[in-house]
C-alpha cells in the first residue's frame, strides 16, 4: 500500500508543471464556484441544476453538484498539487462530459460555445494526471513522508 501511494504522488517533472497547475487549479475552482455558491455569475446548484435537467443530465441539482464539486476541490488540489493525478482525472472526466453534452454540437469554437476552452481544459488535466504535480506541490512533501 505504501509503495501504491508513493508512485501515486510521485512526479519526475520539475517546475513546469506549477506553471500549468496555477492557472488550471484557478479557472476550474472559479467554474465550480459559480457552479456551487452562485459566484462570479454564475447560478448556483438550482439554475445549474434545472440547465443540466434541460439538456437530459438528470438529476440536474444532483448532477450540478457533481460537477461544481468536481472542478471546485479538483481544481483546489491542482492548484496546490495535493493528489494531483486523481483529480486531473476526475477533472479530465468532468471535461470529457460537458465536452460531449453540451459543446459538440456548437462545432470548435468559443464563440459560437464550441468546446474549444473544454478541449484545452481536458488537454492541460490529462496532462497534469500524466506528468504528476512536480516539485513545488503538496504532493511531493506527502511522497517524502511516506518514503521514509
Amino acid at each position: 500500500m505504501k509503495q501504491k501511494m508513493a508512485q501515486l504522488l510521485s512526479s519526475n517533472a520539475g517546475f513546469s508543471t506549477l506553471a500549468l497547475r496555477i492557472p488550471i487549479g484557478i479557472i476550474f475552482m472559479a467554474h465550480g464556484a459559480q457552479k456551487l455558491f452562485s459566484w462570479f455569475g454564475g447560478y448556483g446548484l438550482e439554475g445549474t441544476g434545472q440547465f443540466f435537467e434541460s439538456i437530459g443530465l438528470a438529476p440536474g441539482v444532483a448532477m450540478a453538484f457533481l460537477a461544481g464539486s468536481a472542478e471546485f476541490f479538483g481544481g483546489l488540489f491542482i492548484l496546490l498539487g495535493l493528489l494531483t493525478r486523481p483529480s486531473a482525472l476526475v477533472l479530465a472526466f468532468t471535461m470529457l462530459i460537458a465536452i460531449i453534452s453540451v459543446h459538440l454540437q456548437n462545432g470548435l469554437f468559443m464563440s459560437n460555445g464550441g468546446y474549444e476552452f473544454g478541449l484545452a481544459l481536458l488537454a492541460a488535466s490529462v496532462s497534469l494526471m500524466l506528468s504528476g504535480s512536480g516539485r513545488i506541490a503538496v504532493d511531493k512533501w506527502l511522497e517524502s513522508k511516506i518514503v521514509k
